[in-house]
């Protein structure tokens, strides 16, 4: 344990508050709250936890706290601090989740839209639809029974929907505004879940028609009931007997994971289920009310008439962290009571299948580095680390690693080197560089050594790589490297057995191959993507270079703001000044940037 948490922790008081903890740039990785902040804080550095938090543990360098007057106000401030600071491993929605609307515009001749703003001043909006699906076959339905203008501008001659019998034609012809009238006013019953008034209408007209013998007209009114009863029934299952809209929630913890389910329900009638999966580092109650207060925010627009929630979570804390008026309940029975079960069953369900999936993969990866193992003859090569350069005829050579552990790529341990020692293109002395770069640190820093690397290239790169680790360093590690064919796929695995070169032939269906190519391609792309960003820093550092009265300090100043040529050359001459660039270099600058 660091010294600096050590001593801290025996400082915390028995009071209620939110805790932050910081990495070790001081960046806020996790906010909590806590009834007693000595308990809880305290707990995170004893005792035995899942991987999860063990992960979180292992990025703490500090932590601070504020103390609160009550758990209700540390909850709050929690929310508070989650929404500004967005931590890495706290629970976060996506922002910018925004569901369909159908829009009936306010205009002379309306029209039926499928839309994701809502602009009150323009149109009449129905919904919100958390299933696009569902918004699109509705309003394709409607265009069918009611004929409202489709064209954004009038064109100046009947087009296709008239012929179809899906628009009067207001373009050419003088329709009754009352026409439209009574069209919209159906329409907003339709949607208001009024649909089978408008069936008993239909089937009434389709009967009369029958009656009077006019077949093709109670065929196409039938057609109309069968549409109708289609899209109804794969949108909508039947929740309770009233109309209320209502979202419904509902939650699962288990294996350090919080799944958490929201059934929508629209008119009295399930429409959409959205599940998400969350870390679980806190109370459940707690993790729930974090993502709660954070389900609605910014889209006020979303909220039900009533939410109901499990009997385990309080209602006023809830409504607390909601900040708006909307009834809340934790129903205890009945119809109401089994929708919470159900939404708690479709989020234990999701956990499962996540938790299943893992499961399969990791078999799946296990099995991988088992087989790779005994073709190599060595012990399972739980963790591999591989390396790949990069350069175009030697200029911006970089070089990089990517590390599997149990065949599964771990992304915070990839590493990215510029090389510093080469001049030219040289592969070779390129990845002697990076070897020795590597492997050095690990020595110094006492980190963990891969079981098996893996160099991208044949005997030429092997060799580079074995000559520092042997003489350099003093390290036996297996060494493998990864030929391409001419069509740069992946085409043979060579492997050094003392001072021999051994081509290890795998069957090219089996796990390990495939493990082996998603390695080759992963360090690729990982390298060529760090290569395209330093070439064209480096690209925009020299063009900049040539232009008069851009020193260092300024070009680092543009560099940060703006990260190509075209984005510069597009900035005004204001825009440049308020990074303190004069007028004059700054329109010198854009002059210059004119031949890019």
């Amino acid at each position: 344990m660091k010294e600096i948490i050590k001593n801290k922790l025996e400082l915390l008081p028995d009071l209620p508050g939110s805790y932050q903890m910081y990495d070790k740039d001081h960046h806020i990785i996790y906010v909590g709250k806590a009834k007693n902040l000595k308990n809880r804080v305290r707990s995170y550095f004893t005792g035995a936890h899942n991987v999860k938090t063990q992960n979180l543990v292992a990025d703490i360098a500090d932590f601070e706290y504020i103390v609160t007057s009550s758990n209700k106000e540390a909850l709050l401030l929690e929310i508070n601090l989650i929404k500004k600071h967005r931590p890495k491993y706290n629970i976060l929605l996506k922002d910018g989740k925004t569901y369909p609307y159908i829009e009936i515009t306010k205009e002379q001749y309306p029209r039926l839209l499928i839309t994701r703003q809502v602009n009150k001043k323009t149109g009449i909006y129905f919904g919100p639809y958390p299933d696009v699906y569902a918004a699109n076959e509705t309003k394709k339905l409607l265009d069918k029974l009611y004929p409202l203008r489709k064209c954004r501008v009038l064109p100046n001659k009947v087009c296709l929907y008239y012929h179809l019998g899906q628009c009067l034609a207001p373009c050419v012809f003088n329709i009754d505004p009352k026409v439209y009238q009574d069209m919209v006013s159906e329409i907003k019953s339709f949607l208001n879940g009024g649909y089978h008034e408008i069936q008993d209408r239909i089937r009434k007209e389709m009967e009369a028609a029958a009656e009077k013998l006019e077949f093709e007209r109670a065929q196409e009114l039938r057609d109309q009931l069968r549409a109708i009863n289609s899209v109804m029934e794969k949108q909508k299952i039947t929740s309770v007997e009233d109309d209320q809209d209502r979202d419904v929630f509902g939650y699962v913890v288990d294996k350090g994971w919080i799944s958490v389910s929201v059934l929508y329900i629209r008119t009295g009638k399930i429409i959409k289920r959205d599940v998400s999966i969350f870390p679980s580092y806190n109370d459940p109650e707690d993790d729930f009310l974090t993502f709660f207060a954070q389900f609605y925010d910014g889209k006020e627009h979303l909220f039900p008439k009533e939410i109901l929630l499990p009997k385990d979570i309080n209602s006023e804390d809830a409504q607390m962290v909601l900040h708006k008026d909307v009834k809340i309940t934790n129903p205890q029975r009945g119809k109401k009571r089994g929708l919470v079960v159900m939404a708690e069953k479709n989020a234990s369900v999701e956990l499962f299948e996540k938790f299943k999936l893992r499961e399969k993969k990791e078999q799946k990866s296990i099995g991988a580095i088992e087989e790779l193992g005994e073709a190599l003859e060595i012990p399972t090569p739980h963790r591999i680390e591989i390396f790949d350069n990069s350069n175009i005829q030697g200029a911006d050579p970089v070089s990089a690693m990517v590390v599997y552990q149990e065949g599964l790529p771990a992304k915070k341990e990839y590493r990215k080197y510029k090389i510093k020692t080469v001049i030219g293109p040289d592969d070779y002395s390129s990845m002697r560089e990076v070897i020795y770069r590597r492997y050095s640190r690990v020595i110094k820093d006492n980190l963990q050594f891969p079981d098996l690397i893996i160099v991208d290239g044949g005997k030429g790169q092997i060799n580079a790589a074995k000559e520092v680790l042997d003489n350099q360093l003093g390290l036996d590690i297996p060494i493998a490297g990864l030929a391409k064919d001419d069509k740069h796929n992946t085409s043979e695995l060579i492997f050094r057995v003392g001072d021999i070169d051994e081509v290890i032939h795998l069957d090219r269906r089996s796990e390990a191959f495939f493990l082996l190519q998603r390695m080759q391609d992963e360090v690729h792309r990982f390298v060529i993507t760090f290569f395209k960003k330093t070439h064209q820093r480096n690209s925009l550092t020299s063009i900049l270079e040539n232009v008069p009265g851009l020193g260092p300090k300024r070009r680092k100043l543009l560099l940060t703001k703006y990260k190509s040529i075209t984005a510069i050359a597009n900035a005004s001459v204001e825009e440049l000044h308020q990074l303190k660039i004069p007028t004059q270099v700054a329109e010198d600058l854009l002059k210059y940037l004119e031949k890019y």
